[in-house]
């Protein structure tokens, strides 16, 4: 339950809302949000920052964190492989990572007649896929258009998107829709079976479409039931520690390590597929995540070291409504639907600063501001928070809207004796999509390494340098379906890859050895390490 300093800060929250309830706040303009941005938004911190000094990026910056990952030693690093006589595994295709892009690539590359296998590190939905709560964007009413919904997304992106990934995006996102109720995703739908839309932060229409506040969860259990009954085999517990590489240098399979008991075997593939998923474990700058526990950013180093571009790599969201109290379900995404349906980002004074449907790195930089100048309500242990006005939502759209509309919302706080119908939920941003990732060409296939194919989380320039809300569910299955497809279907005029190797290893730890990078870790981290260490242990 809230403190006695949070009552008397919700008593300002609820005086201020009966005019809050009949005034829009007004949006930012351009050069107010470049220099909220600038000043506040954490992408722009300079000593978040290092210099790349090895691989295809070098000299290029990105997170301390993640530059420390990439330059780390390999798991495999003095390991000889024979995988050519006898490999553990021989598939056609290999899809390493089982969230919500691996599953759509897989039932895409099965329906075309490949040998596929899905190895993944959890288990299979263990992923930022079954996270995902608000919903899925697509423009497929009257007043809308696959046109508009580009202008949205590259404007919400900075207009730094790859133009040919996003123009995908948006012109298969009804087919998406179409695919996925297909399957037996059950969308909401008013009396009639239309297919009820919201608004997204950016957003100029109402494209949202979701499954209450589970969408995520509703399209991951869809997906999986389907790979599954399709008999599309599942290496759980399985990680893939360093691509494998041909003779020609094209992907040809990985060295994959169980997790239970180390053990290391040989994966070879006609074609391999990353589907790796986001990087929130990561925590940068110390933030606190809405991600999963394997969301380590391992595709991209295992794509890098094998010669792979990064995109974007420096630019990071942090969703601006993460809980902030209290500290059980610290970082737990608070969806954007809850902004969609209504509800305000209201400050300790009970203001409303900021219109709630902002893009999220504007929004987000905006709570940062309202807690740097002494505006977000105490939090103990010396931190703040921002207000989202919940109850506005009921008093909008009706008693039981609250509970039909984001049932998951209302569940997860009420644990804490926080019923979000009555008082507002305590927000602060929390790390939450890597915008960055591997590039791709329209096809999903790495431009720098033939073979290699991309899907999801893992993949950088679809949204540019920031992504609106429902876009990530929708490139999950745009890309997952079209790495399965291209995938498959190339692996059937390949020969079997021959001269598998780790050279491409030897070759990136000896240019690091030579710039001067030194490193006790390794990587691909697999998974976070949350342990405390007493002091002198």
């Amino acid at each position: 339950m809230y403190t006695p300093e949070m009552f008397d800060s919700i008593k300002k929250v609820e005086a201020t809302r009966p005019a809050r309830l009949s005034a829009e706040v007004g949006r930012l303009g351009a050069a107010e949000k470049d220099q909220l941005l600038a000043k506040y938004h954490p992408d722009y911190r300079k000593d978040a920052f290092s210099t790349i000094e090895v691989g295809p990026n070098k000299g290029e910056r990105a997170p301390h964190e993640l530059v420390a990952i990439l330059q780390a030693r390999s798991r495999v690093s003095g390991v000889s492989i024979n995988a050519d006589a006898n490999p553990d595994v021989d598939v056609d295709v290999l899809i390493i990572g089982g969230g919500g892009s691996g599953a759509a690539a897989a039932i895409e590359a099965k329906k075309n007649g490949a040998d596929v296998l899905i190895v993944t590190k959890l288990r299979m939905g263990d992923a930022n896929t079954m996270m995902a709560e608000g919903g899925i964007q697509a423009a497929d009413k009257a007043n809308d258009s696959p046109v508009i919904h580009y202008l949205d997304a590259y404007g919400g992106g900075h207009f730094k998107a790859q133009p040919d990934l996003l123009r995908k995006l948006v012109m298969d996102a009804p087919l998406a829709i179409q695919w996925l109720e297909g399957l037996g995703v059950l969308f909401d739908k008013d009396k009639d079976g239309t297919m009820i839309t919201t608004h997204g932060g950016g957003t100029s229409r109402k494209r949202m479409h979701a499954a209450a506040d589970y969408s995520g969860m509703e399209i991951m259990r869809t997906l999986r039931d389907e790979a599954y009954n399709m008999g599309v085999p599942v290496m759980d517990f399985t990680a893939a520690i360093e691509l494998l590489l041909d003779e020609n240098g094209a992907a040809g399979g990985a060295v994959l390590q169980n997790m239970e008991t180390g053990e290391r075997l040989t994966a070879r593939a006609k074609t391999v597929i990353i589907a790796t998923g986001g990087a929130g474990r990561m925590h940068y700058q110390g933030f606190p995540t809405s991600n999963h526990y394997g969301a380590t950013a391992d595709g991209l180093v295992l794509g890098y070291r094998a010669g792979a571009k990064l995109l974007y790599q420096y630019t990071l969201q942090y969703h601006p409504t993460g809980v902030a109290y209290p500290p059980q379900v610290y970082g737990a995404l608070v969806t954007e639907k809850v902004r969609s349906l209504g509800a305000q980002l209201v400050n300790v004074d009970g203001v409303a600063y900021l219109n709630p449907l902002e893009t999220r790195d504007v929004s987000a930089a905006g709570v940062i501001r309202e807690c740097a100048i002494g505006k977000g309500v105490p939090i103990p242990g010396g931190t703040s928070g921002i207000w989202l006005d919940s109850p506005m939502i009921d008093e909008l759209l009706g008693k039981g809207a609250i509970e039909k509309r984001i049932p998951s919302m209302l569940r997860m706080l009420g644990k804490y004796g926080i019923d979000i119908r009555e008082v507002p939920i305590l927000i602060y941003p929390t790390l939450h999509y890597q915008n960055g990732g591997l590039r791709i060409n329209v096809t999903c296939e790495s431009p720098d390494v033939s073979n290699l194919f991309v899907a999801g989380e893992a993949v950088g320039g679809i949204h540019g340098e920031n992504r609106l809300m429902g876009n990530s569910l929708l490139d999950i299955i745009v890309f997952g379906r079209t790495a399965g497809k291209n995938a498959s279907e190339k692996a059937k005029g390949l020969p079997i890859p021959t001269g598998l190797n780790l050279k491409h290893v030897d070759r990136f730890m000896k240019e690091a050895e030579a710039a001067g990078v030194k490193s006790q870790t390794v990587s691909p981290m697999l998974l976070p390490d949350y342990t405390r260490h007493a002091a002198g242990s």
